[in-house]
């Protein structure tokens, strides 16, 4: 309770002030003039001028507040390397017992996890959490901070001016003092890279601790999952290595240092890198065989795409007009078939036949160098009329042995609208085409087909009455592709609105190029914040459930639930940063959660000296808490103002000297009977005195 002196005057200070200029003139002449009882006339002035202010005693009623203590518990992955987790549980443990026998602390435990995001490599935040926790707290009510941390803190302000309070900060530190560690990091990589050319990635080999030494260790390099080199690496020492990019789009570049029996984790023993495959222009090459309607259709597309290098020979002598001309005299340019189908057909990516038929331009065995160079690996596209099932058809070739299904000799002259078989709306060379979801497709219709027995690949459009349109299938380690009609350009010409003669045949393209994204049976895994999102595509039934292994070596089973035709999903909720290997039957998938290369992981040895400087400044400590086989914490004592915080066995927090107003109550000098008795004595005295 407190007492204090406040004044309420009846009128403004400017009012009260005119009348006090003729009291206190009075006043001066009542004194200088010596005139009797001019003591108790000013004593009467001054009573009355002391009642228009009003004076008025102020009771407080205050309570003392509590100091607030910030206790901030570091639960980053770094903390849970050895006993680092049970020595943290047992240190907050035994801090919060210490601390709960203070009423005046207001204790605040929050516990920092780590930011690990794709902006920010400082993935121990501690400071920014004790900020978040005393956000709403005055400075004065600040009593301290106690970190129980492993030391490895990324966020640490450059002076304790920064903090915005003056109250001591202690850290207890997890971890042994004499720990090792080996480590590796990925010094340089490219982030783009052009398929099958070589790419050079920098790394280097790190030892921390009293047993670091420069004797060279095995790096194992990992590409995609797949094991493409072992080096020899000395610690401390940047070591390059080579490598080719074997497909378009994301490439994870893994390195692997072996384990020494003495560090204290092996989760910082890989690094990754991520390099995106660039595919130089892909070379195609397009021989139609007869002029037609949709001729340019092919070409038109493939030369829209910049990406595409074409070579398009067309066979201009219709079949039915045959004279003596030799082959080779026939254009101006001779059709250089041995240089295109022996010597440099390795260099196409695609070959496409446009009605294409026996014309005696290719010798047989040319053939048979086309059907080695799909099973080879290369991609083979026939986009069939007619002469399909005629006796000069391309089935009739050496490609017989690798074509997905064969001529019955029938042609259907009729209209009909291509459909998506039940496979074709999974695969993704034909899911989702725009129109596809409507019966009839909201497109235009074909009029002719070629008839052919039941074929062997994927059939994933259908033509009249369920008949196949257009068959994919892997020949080798090559793929074909099959489209059984050559009514293609009336979308492409606009006729009833069209079709998606675009999405549909640059997929179809793409797909027989082996791009990742149009693989009917694969496995991706993605980074979505700290989640990990796990996606398989498949055109066959419920494909179970997904393994993923954590970077700390954890299997987790991940159920994949129904996303849409042939796609299935699941989510893994992580609090984990780095590579994640992701696996469905004979699928593998990686995908790295947080910075390529984290912190968290780049020093994971205990340390006290971060913390040591901006401990020193706010008159804090930093110490460890392991002590053989258990934990050893400080006792905590509250301590005034600027005084040391620090012992050989205590910490100290700071008390406050805030208070909160609880009630005030106001008693007026001049108010009621006490007013009125004041102001008649000294009426009544000035009178007496008159008449004395």
């Amino acid at each position: 309770m407190t007492w204090s002196l406040d004044f309420a005057p009846f009128f403004s200070l400017a009012t009260i002030a005119i009348l006090a200029v003729p009291a206190a003139i009075l006043a001066t002449v009542l004194i200088l003039t010596r005139v009797r009882g001019a003591l108790l006339r000013v004593l009467a002035i001054a009573a009355l001028l002391l009642a228009l202010l009003n004076p008025v005693v102020l009771r407080e009623e205050r309570d003392p507040l509590k100091s607030v203590v910030a206790l901030v518990v570091d639960r980053s992955q770094s903390q849970t390397i050895g006993a680092r987790a049970a020595e943290t549980d047992e240190a907050e443990r035994a801090l919060q017992a210490s601390l709960a026998r203070f009423p005046e602390f207001e204790v605040r435990t929050v516990e920092a996890r780590g930011t690990g995001d794709a902006n920010s490599d400082a993935t121990t935040a501690l400071f920014s959490a004790l900020k978040g926790a005393l956000g709403d707290v005055s400075p004065a009510r600040v009593g301290g901070a106690v970190f129980i941390t492993d030391g490895q803190v990324h966020d640490i302000p450059a002076n304790a001016s920064a903090l915005g309070f003056d109250a001591p900060v202690h850290a207890l530190v997890t971890g042994e003092p004499d720990e090792f560690d080996r480590r590796i990091e990925v010094r340089s990589a490219p982030r783009f890279g052009l398929v099958d050319e070589d790419q050079r990635l920098v790394y280097r080999v790190m030892e921390d601790g009293p047993r670091a030494s420069t004797a060279p260790t095995e790096v194992r390099v990992f590409l995609n999952g797949d094991l493409v080199a072992r080096e020899q690496a000395v610690p401390g020492q940047d070591t390059e290595v080579g490598l080719r990019l074997p497909r378009a789009g994301k490439n994870i570049v893994e390195l692997s240092v072996a384990r020494d029996p003495a560090e204290i984790t092996p989760v910082n023993n890989r690094a990754i890198a991520t390099i995106d495959g660039i595919r130089e222009n892909l070379r195609v090459l397009l021989v139609s065989g007869e002029p037609h309607a949709g001729e340019r259709t092919w070409r038109n597309l493939l030369k829209s795409d910049a990406a595409v290098d074409l070579v398009h020979f067309t066979i201009l002598r219709p079949p039915e007009k045959q004279d003596n001309t030799p082959i080779d005299e026939l254009s101006l340019i001779a059709f250089p078939t041995r240089e295109l189908f022996v010597e440099k057909i390795e260099d196409f990516d695609l070959i496409i036949f446009d009605r294409y038929q026996q014309r005696g331009v290719l010798p047989t065995l040319y053939f048979d160098y086309i059907a080695q160079y799909v099973e080879n690996g290369g991609a083979l596209l026939i986009a069939s009329g007619p002469e399909y099932a005629g006796y000069d058809s391309v089935a009739t070739t050496p490609l017989e042995s690798i074509l997905p299904a064969l001529p019955t000799g029938g042609v259907e002259n009729k209209a009909f609208y291509p459909t998506l078989s039940d496979l074709g709306r999974k695969h993704p060379v034909t899911r989702d085409l725009p129109g596809s979801d409507q019966t009839p497709p909201d497109w235009a219709p074909w009029f002719r087909s070629v008839d052919v027995a039941t074929p062997r690949g994927e059939t994933v459009m259908n033509g009249p009455d369920g008949k196949p349109l257009l068959v994919l299938d892997r020949a080798g380690e090559g793929r074909i592709a099959l489209l059984l009609s050559d009514q293609g350009w009336l979308w492409s010409r606009g006729f009833e609105g069209g079709g998606p003669h675009v999405p549909l045949f640059r997929r179809l393209a793409h797909w027989l190029m082996k791009e990742p994204e149009l693989e009917e049976e694969a496995l991706d895994a993605t980074a979505r914040g700290r989640d990990l999102v796990v996606t398989r595509q498949t055109v066959g039934e419920d494909p179970g459930p997904a393994t993923v292994v954590t970077p700390s070596g954890q299997a987790v089973t991940v159920p994949l639930a129904d996303l849409s035709e042939g796609r299935w999903q699941g989510t893994l909720e992580t609090e984990e940063l780095g590579l994640f290997q992701a696996a469905n039957g004979e699928l593998r998938a990686l995908a790295n959660v947080g910075p390529e290369n984290p912190r968290e992981y780049r020093e994971a040895v205990s340390t006290t000296q971060k913390l040591e400087p901006i401990a020193e400044e706010t008159r804090g400590s930093v110490r460890r808490v392991a002590e053989g086989d258990g934990v050893s914490v400080p006792r905590v004592i509250p301590v005034a103002g600027r005084a040391d915080a620090s012992g050989r066995d205590w910490i100290g927090l700071k008390t406050t000297e805030e208070t909160v107003l609880r009630g005030v109550d106001r008693m007026p000098l001049f108010a009621g009977f006490l007013g009125l008795s004041v102001l008649l004595l000294a009426l009544s005295a000035t009178w007496y005195r008159e008449g004395r």
